[in-house]
């Protein structure tokens, strides 16, 4: 008897421990617990929907959504391709697809391939969807010398035979499944996600006043070209620190003049001075390609400074894509930021339409 209650005691508290645990986990991942209930919340809320995670290989992995742009590679070639959604989709159409792709016996196949004990350069056909490997001593050791024999549609990725990392999974899913989103594509969908929770349709809401047609889906029309339009549903924002605020979205200029990229502002710390902004990229370390955070550090008692001012410090540094390619032309997004000013360089915009809904969600705070 006194055994039977040791047992079922022993089962009632250990049932507690792991209800607190559990407690204690989903309070830890509320995003409320960072961030209150304003529009800080609801920015931090969509971006965690581009994560999953996963055991592969034996590990647990952190997986993030790829960047994906149409034909961005496709320079050397006369077609290029289009990827998932066109580099548009929303995460609960993305996620399912990436679930098939790395359930498949093809990725188990690359999976084994790379826990082969042996050094090994995998070589990626883009536009093929496929990938061979080589083994060769003089095709590594050229590799390890920086002397890279890849293309853009056609990438060469060394790897230590030691098993899978995150960075051969975004590998597998941009140059072989074609999935992911762009920089664009993600800024719209947190965009859109705070006109949800605010009780507003980003697409019945601004699709007149770009001359869509009724239905139509904005998320197939929002280039970076769209955020830097003139409509009078695009404000513009003067870049001082201190007239920024969150969901207000980041344009950096192109070497043509033309807006080339975009992210988002996520919170705003005037006390310790640190600008929280979120994007989806390439030119990234090898663990942030596709969806990441990225920080910008300013003087608190100084926030009539503009973002292009030197002295604020960016912390996302840029590399390129893959490892022996040409280096990004900026060494991080401050100085990209800053770039092509006899364009202006970049700029920040608010979307008109959101702005009650932001003042309605902070409220609730």
């Amino acid at each position: 008897m006194i055994f039977l209650f040791s047992v079922i005691f022993g089962f009632f508290i250990n049932t507690q421990i792991c209800e607190a645990q559990t407690d204690h986990l989903k309070s830890f991942s509320d995003p409320a617990r960072l961030w209150g209930n304003g529009v800080e919340r609801v920015i931090e809320e969509a971006y965690r929907q581009y994560f999953k995670t996963r055991i592969i290989d034996g590990k647990i992995m952190n997986i993030r959504l790829p960047f994906a742009e149409n034909n961005e590679r496709s320079i050397l070639l006369d077609t290029g391709w289009d990827f998932f959604e066109g580099g548009k989709g929303t995460p609960d159409i993305l996620w399912p697809v990436i679930e098939e792709i790395l359930d498949s016996e093809a990725f188990e196949e690359y999976v084994k391939a790379l826990s082969s004990g042996r050094e090994t350069v995998f070589i990626f056909d883009i536009p093929a969807q496929k990938w061979i490997t080589s083994t060769d001593l003089f095709d590594i050791a050229r590799m390890k010398a920086g002397s890279y024999r890849g293309l853009p549609h056609r990438p060469y990725v060394l790897n230590s035979g030691k098993g899978a990392l995150e960075s051969d999974i975004h590998n597998y899913l941009y140059c072989i499944g074609h999935v992911g989103i762009d920089c664009s594509g993600f800024v719209w969908q947190v965009l859109t996600h705070i006109g949800r929770r605010g009780g507003i349709d980003l697409n019945s809401a601004l699709g007149p006043s770009f001359g869509l047609p009724r239905g139509a889906d904005l998320a197939r029309y929002t280039g970076t070209s769209f955020f830097n339009s003139k409509n009078y549903q695009i404000i513009a924002v003067e870049d001082k620190i201190r007239n920024l605020h969150p969901a207000d979205v980041l344009l950096f200029m192109g070497s043509n003049g033309a807006m080339a990229h975009s992210a988002i502002i996520q919170s705003i710390d005037y006390k310790k001075g640190i600008i929280r902004y979120l994007q989806c990229t390439d030119e990234a370390p090898l663990l942030e390609r596709g969806v990441h955070e990225s920080f910008i550090h300013f003087t608190p008692d100084n926030t009539g400074v503009s973002l292009k001012d030197p002295s604020l410090y960016w912390t996302q540094k840029r590399f390129a894509p893959f490892p022996g390619e040409k280096d990004s032309p900026f060494s991080d997004d401050g100085e990209r930021y800053r770039a092509f000013s006899e364009f202006g360089g970049g700029k920040v915009i608010r979307i008109r339409a959101l702005v009650p809904v932001i003042e309605k969600l902070n409220k609730s705070r």
